[in-house]
């Protein structure tokens, strides 16, 4: 950029008109603008977003618009579905759009290219290889070794290859055939993978092995307790029937014993956490079916349109992103929940989580400068009803301010009923008593003593997002539309969204730890506390043998 965000024209008109905002209370501005609703929310497909609940003004739209222009994010987001490589630390372009673009009407589906190569004749013949793999082991035709049907499906990975997939595969549940199980393992605490592996037969069970290099310690760890469960039930030979992999590392995946049709690709124009629509995804194929699954593409392809073509004051991504920017930077929001009322979307703020803060947990510029501002908020959450119980409390009366997303499904395969009557009741409730607040005076039946804690400020912003229903469509529309407010975000405060140097540090240290926890190395080089730490563990292990 050839301004500073802080010292450009955009901000600084910004930061006076926040002052002015700052002093406006939103049950005032309700009571004076009684079609706030209509003037602020958006529908695109099955979602809609209802931001009126947010401390604004139509100007306040107007300048946050500017400053998305003067950040150039249409020229940026043009960048993106380009295949420039924007990635610029990796050197690589950002495609995840690829993974589900879809022809429009009769015609053919739009390019994608890398390099100068289309990409889609890949991400398509990947597409129906999953397909037909999916359906062989669903209807039958791919058996485990013994010739047992498929009953179990575990996938192995982390991060990306196991957060998202796992919420897709848990929103999807109500889709998912009664004589599957699925299960993630992630987590190289062996009482994880045993747990799991207790409840499976393993003449039954198929292991997707999640890891685009085949290499990250804590999926290879677990997937070498996954072949030697099943080698000594079934023999070596076993092996290729039991298990499939997503992985460009085909030499490795060859020698764990994975035949070639059981592989499927990655590629680095995907990262981890925007993987869920590539092969990461054939654990939600497996369980769901692959029809489910080309619908949720089919919404993530909807929501990539919305955000490619409409206006920037109209378009769902854009207009989150801007008003997580005003409140981080312009109210000192230190945080953002996104609260989910719907049991199938409870896993929601956790892919989330990684897929804002692996992206926008940034220090440095893509120009290499320190960011200007404390830029990405911490990204937390939980059932909306269960976390009314725990911490709300926070939201409503701490000093600090937390904006909040709530979503929630208007309807299920189920219908509506008086349990959802009651789910949603909580979930508008919750935004009007975050917006209105209580004031002293509305307590005239209380003691004097006891108003003060009874009171709260309102004022607290809030977006309600509402899915039509809980469709894979829908769902679809749902991720792509957080994925595209983090890109957003990542272009106005400079970052790369696109890259996580800084997970690598620990794996590195961990790596040169190895010996020394096996005890087999010496921990001179190591801080004191690192050392006494490995010396506690070391002692453990003497005590149990």
């Amino acid at each position: 950029m050839s301004t500073h965000l802080t010292q450009s024209a955009a901000w600084q008109a910004l930061q006076r008109h926040a002052a002015i905002i700052a002093n406006e209370h939103m049950r005032d501005v309700f009571a004076r603008e009684p079609e706030r609703f209509s003037q602020f929310s958006l529908r695109a497909g099955s979602l809609l977003l209802d931001y009126s609940k947010n401390r604004i003004s139509s100007e306040t739209i107007k300048l946050l618009v500017d400053l998305a222009l003067a950040r150039k994010v249409p020229e940026h987001r043009g960048a993106m579905f380009s295949g420039a490589k924007i990635n610029t630390t990796e050197s690589r372009a950002v495609m995840h759009v690829a993974l589900r673009n879809r022809a429009e009407g009769r015609g053919l589906v739009r390019p994608m290219m890398v390099d100068g190569i289309d990409i889609m004749g890949d991400v398509l013949h990947a597409l129906m290889r999953l397909r037909e793999f999916s359906e062989r082991v669903r209807d039958g035709s791919w058996t485990g070794s013994t010739g047992k049907p498929i009953k179990h499906i575990v996938n192995i990975g982390i991060g990306g290859s196991h957060l998202g997939p796992m919420f897709v595969a848990d929103a999807l549940k109500d889709y998912q055939r009664a004589d599957l199980t699925l299960a993630f393992v992630s987590n190289p605490d062996r009482a994880q993978i045993d747990e799991v592996l207790g409840a499976c037969d393993p003449a039954a069970t198929l292991f997707v092995i999640s890891s685009k290099t085949f290499t990250t310690a804590e999926t290879m760890s677990n997937a070498a307790i996954a072949r030697g469960w099943v080698a000594e039930a079934l023999g070596e030979q076993a092996i290729a029937r039991h298990f499939a992999a997503v992985s460009t590392n085909h030499h490795a995946t060859t020698e764990f014993g994975i035949p070639a049709d059981g592989v499927f690709p990655m590629w680095d124009w995907v990262g981890g956490r925007y993987s869920v629509c590539s092969g990461i995804g054939l654990p939600v194929i497996l369980a769901c079916g692959f029809d489910t699954f080309d619908a949720f593409l089919s919404g993530a392809h909807s929501m990539d349109l919305h955000f490619e073509t409409a206006p920037l004051d109209q378009n769902m991504p854009v207009i989150m992103a801007l008003l997580g920017v005003w409140y981080a930077e312009f109210f000192q929001a230190p945080a953002s929940a996104i609260l989910p009322y719907d049991h199938r979307l409870k896993l929601l703020p956790f892919h989330i989580q990684q897929v804002d803060m692996e992206s926008n947990g940034k220090g440095t510029t893509v120009a290499g400068d320190p960011v200007e501002t404390l830029a990405g908020p911490i990204i937390f959450g939980g059932g909306g009803s269960d976390s009314q119980h725990s911490f709300f409390q926070l939201l409503h009366q701490s000093p600090r301010l937390i904006p909040c997303d709530f979503v929630a499904a208007l309807k299920t395969r189920r219908g509506t009923d008086a349990s959802r009557d009651l789910l949603l009741a909580n979930c508008f409730a919750q935004t009007e008593a975050l917006m209105k607040g209580r004031a002293s005076a509305e307590l005239a039946n209380i003691p004097e003593a006891l108003r003060p804690h009874r009171s709260f400020s309102g004022n607290r912003p809030t977006n309600t997002i509402l899915l039509d229903s809980l469709t894979p469509f829908a769902l679809g529309q749902l991720v792509a539309l957080y994925e595209h407010k983090v890109f957003v975000q990542g272009v106005i405060w400079g970052v790369n969204s696109f890259d996580q140097w800084g997970v690598e540090l620990g794996k590195e240290l961990a790596k040169s730890l190895e010996p020394s926890i096996a005890g087999q190395g010496l921990l001179a080089a190591r801080d004191s506390s690192t050392a006494g730490l490995v010396a506690a563990y070391l002692e453990a292990k003497r005590r149990s043998v």
